[in-house]
């Protein structure tokens, strides 16, 4: 017997039209799906009239909140001066050039030239293009192959989730493809061994990753990618020195550090890039997502000096740079980064990040006291609560149980929209929240856990 409530119009428009992304298919007619009407600051509104604290600002992304009258206007007065052009062919625009500008002032190491993209997923393909361009135009041919880490999350294109190293981007997927390796995910307390320390967690995955270099030959290495602060894979934040060992690592073999800031990027951390909030000195960087706090897709790509150089050669060598997108430096998105940045620094977003993370950072220390919490790791404005069966022995709920999208579910009831990834509850807050509506939405998770406590015991999924 059905016990759901029948899909009201709009529901059932939405489920008869849309292909819904990350979503279990099977189960979207008999759950139906939450249809968001309209947003302001930190709420949204669904057509039922429910209110909601958008605890993950949309996908990550909407760091400025909902309704903000100045991108409003940015946008508006763009569309009216240049509605679209692009870069190709030596094309230029006020926009584009000016966000570029803006970008290589706020970069966290030296930057020359700035690629747009329309996506972080396009941004980090790009970096792979990029970096098999450059050792070609180097005469490295071999050098092609690109590291990432288990549980990282890179993007969707066929490259980029090919370096995500999550099971269902390439379950069914046909994924990954050749030329990408897999090293160890730094999350001491998933993966740490028994009477290992952080630091010894630490030198045993470094010299795993140095064993991978040595046993694939460094000849044929051209990259390593990672994000500072791993998002989508749980918001696992990696043990102090983690990524000045790598670093040398990379160094000692002529390995170049992407640095995927799709999420961390723009205040996020506390800081304007989560590498100088991990300690992270990276090569080349991709950005998106908060770079226009969410108003219209953009990504960029960050080089430096050298490396563009080599671009350069090689276009000179074939006669062109064979490589470009349609919408890569659209002037809304180009206009509304511009604008964006420009508020984060006058209105000193990272400073209220800063005086917000000992709040933020409290009240997951309370959370992580939970019976049914196993960790709770945060930075900055970003943190993940893992679910666990067994808090003792840290063990995991069965993954068919569906415990993780179960809470999720359970939390929306209470008005708080977090994300499942798995068994990890991952918050990412508008940056624009006040102490109040954040000391709220904890309030609205700890009545979810509660609640998810009580369903976890009904159904008999902890042990006796």
């Amino acid at each position: 017997m059905n016990t759901h409530p029948p899909l009201s119009n709009i529901q059932t428009r939405d489920v008869e039209a849309l292909l819904h992304p990350y979503t279990p298919l099977h189960k979207l007619r008999e759950n139906g799906p939450t249809v968001i009407e309209r947003g302001k600051g930190v709420y949204v509104y669904d057509t039922r009239g429910k209110e909601y604290i958008e605890g993950m600002s949309g996908l990550w992304c909407a760091g400025l909140g909902f309704g903000e009258e100045e991108l409003v206007e940015a946008a508006t007065e763009q569309m009216r001066t240049l509605p679209y052009y692009h870069l190709f062919g030596g094309k230029g625009m006020e926009p584009a050039i000016e966000l570029a500008e803006k970008l290589k002032e706020i970069a966290p190491v030296p930057i020359s030239k700035v690629f747009f993209t329309s996506s972080g997923s396009e941004a980090n393909d790009t970096q792979v293009k990029l970096a098999w361009y450059m050792n070609n135009a180097l005469g490295r041919p071999k050098k092609k192959k690109i590291i990432s880490r288990q549980k990282a999350y890179h993007g969707v294109t066929i490259m980029s989730a090919s370096l995500t190293g999550l099971p269902y981007n390439h379950m069914g997927w046909d994924l990954p493809v050749d030329r990408v390796l897999h090293t160890d995910c730094p999350h001491y307390y998933r993966f740490g061994q028994d009477g290992e320390s952080e630091a010894e967690f630490t030198a045993r995955i470094v010299k795993s990753l140095s064993d991978l270099i040595e046993r694939e030959g460094p000849d044929t290495i051209a990259a390593m990618i990672a994000e500072p602060v791993m998002g989508a894979g749980g918001v696992i934040v990696p043990p102090a020195g983690y990524y000045a060992a790598v670093k040398e690592v990379l160094d000692a073999h002529d390995i170049i550090l992407i640095d995927d800031e799709v999420i961390n990027g723009f205040g996020r951390t506390g800081e304007w890039w989560g590498c100088q909030s991990l300690g992270m000195t990276p090569t080349t960087i991709s950005a998106a997502k908060q770079m226009t706090a969410a108003y219209a897709p953009l990504g960029a790509v960050m080089v430096p000096e050298d490396i563009y150089q080599a671009y350069v050669d090689h276009s000179a060598k074939i006669g062109t740079f064979g490589h470009g997108f349609t919408y890569g430096g659209h002037p809304l998105g180009c206009a509304l980064g511009v604008k964006a940045i420009e508020i984060y620094q006058r209105r000193d977003i990272i400073g209220h990040v800063r005086k917000l993370a000992p709040v933020f950072a409290a009240r997951m220390d309370r959370v992580a006291q939970h019976p049914l919490v196993g960790e709770a790791r945060y930075c900055g404005l970003m943190g993940g609560v893992e679910l666990v069966a067994d808090k003792a022995t840290k063990r995991p709920f069965d993954p068919k149980s569906g415990v993780g999208p179960q809470v999720a579910r359970i939390l929306e009831g209470h008005g708080a929209i977090l994300r499942a990834i798995g068994d990890t509850i991952a918050l990412c807050p508008p940056m624009v929240i006040t102490e109040a509506e954040l000391t709220e939405l904890f309030d609205r998770l700890e009545k979810g856990l509660a609640d998810a406590e009580a369903w976890v015991a009904k159904a008999g999924l902890r042990p006796t």
